[in-house]
């Protein structure tokens, strides 16, 4: 039995209404037990608009020790008002206080794994939320310094060294101690969280050309060959020219590829993956994983969402969840 926990992501935009048809699609109670983190309005608003085919229960206060996977678990953190299509104060306070009640469940053990909604960048600034997405909150909650933002498909798995971060700023950033750091992550997560031994990972160059031996840039001189090379006994490759990387499918022949930069990897991984890439957070205690796409404020409450993402997103969690208790069985 595994047990799952949904937060609700933007409450004015397209998360809980995928959650809805999510959990519609992968409710089988002698599999899985879920709890949805939603405030109780919301959920019953979202129902009006994507009906509800599960029997459910609305709580107040999660209780792991009730094993009921008879119906599916709402927790009510509180009522809220929603402003369909846009971010708000209290949708960037709701996405918060979800994340925070799915950490805690999943931290002491009461959950497996945590499935986010989307959230919206603006509507944390709004509520005054100091992080710039959920990977860099969840790190936090975890005590976790060495994590890596991961994108997960069948097609193709990568990793960033550098995350939300101003393009002006990536050079400073890419040392070779974190060039290094997130190739150990990214090594790790392969071999224990999917499963894949003896891992073949493709580092892309920072430059165009891969910086043509200095010509155009030192990072790869400088930063990103030491890391590789100190992976002596690793199948670890580049610095890759990137647009010739992607353009003669290079990234068939590697089991995952490290880019330095968010739209390095993102713009060629939603290319393949454009309505079923996973996002997870690699390097963390508990296991997280999230649809790669945004809150869809353009489409919200309309009922046309697809959780075509969000589906992709429980499968990769519960492969994770299989490796992680063998791993565990073994040792």
């Amino acid at each position: 039995m595994r047990t799952l926990a949904f937060t609700c992501g933007d409450i004015n935009g397209i998360g809980p209404e995928i959650c809805i048809k999510a959990i519609n699609n992968i409710y089988q109670p002698t599999e899985r037990k879920i709890v949805l983190f939603c405030p109780a309005n919301v959920f019953e608003n979202a129902s009006h608009v994507s009906p509800v085919s599960f029997n459910y229960q609305i709580v107040n206060e999660y209780d792991p020790s009730n094993n009921n996977s008879e119906s599916v678990t709402i927790v009510n953190i509180g009522k809220f008002k929603q402003n369909i299509g846009r971010p708000t104060q209290d949708s960037g306070r709701v996405s918060l206080l979800s994340i925070k009640n799915a950490f805690d469940i999943v931290a002491s053990e009461g959950a497996d794994a945590i499935i986010t909604a989307p959230v919206s960048k603006t509507a944390f600034k709004l509520a005054k939320i100091k992080y710039p997405g959920q990977t860099e909150l969840l790190a936090e909650l975890s005590h976790s310094k060495k994590y890596l933002m991961m994108f997960l498909s069948d097609q193709f798995i990568c990793g960033l060294a550098t995350i939300h971060e101003p393009i002006k700023k990536v050079s400073k950033l890419l040392t070779t101690q974190l060039v290094r750091s997130s190739l150990k992550v990214l090594q790790q997560t392969l071999i224990h969280d999917l499963g894949i031994q003896n891992p073949k990972i493709a580092v892309l160059g920072l430059n165009p050309h891969a910086g043509e031996n200095g010509k155009i840039g030192r990072e790869e001189i400088d930063s990103i060959k030491p890391a590789i090379k100190s992976f002596k006994n690793s199948f670890i490759e580049g610095p890759f020219v990137s647009d010739a990387f992607f353009a003669n499918q290079l990234y068939k022949v590697y089991d995952a590829v490290l880019g330095m930069y968010h739209d390095q990897v993102l713009i060629p991984f939603k290319m393949m993956n454009s309505t079923n890439g996973v996002n997870f957070t690699a390097g963390l205690p508990i296991i997280r994983t999230s649809p790669d796409h945004g809150t869809a404020y353009d489409i919200a409450g309309r009922g046309i969402a697809e959780p075509n993402s969000m589906l992709e997103a429980v499968n990769w969690a519960e492969r994770i969840i299989s490796n992680r208790r063998k791993l565990n069985s073994a040792s």
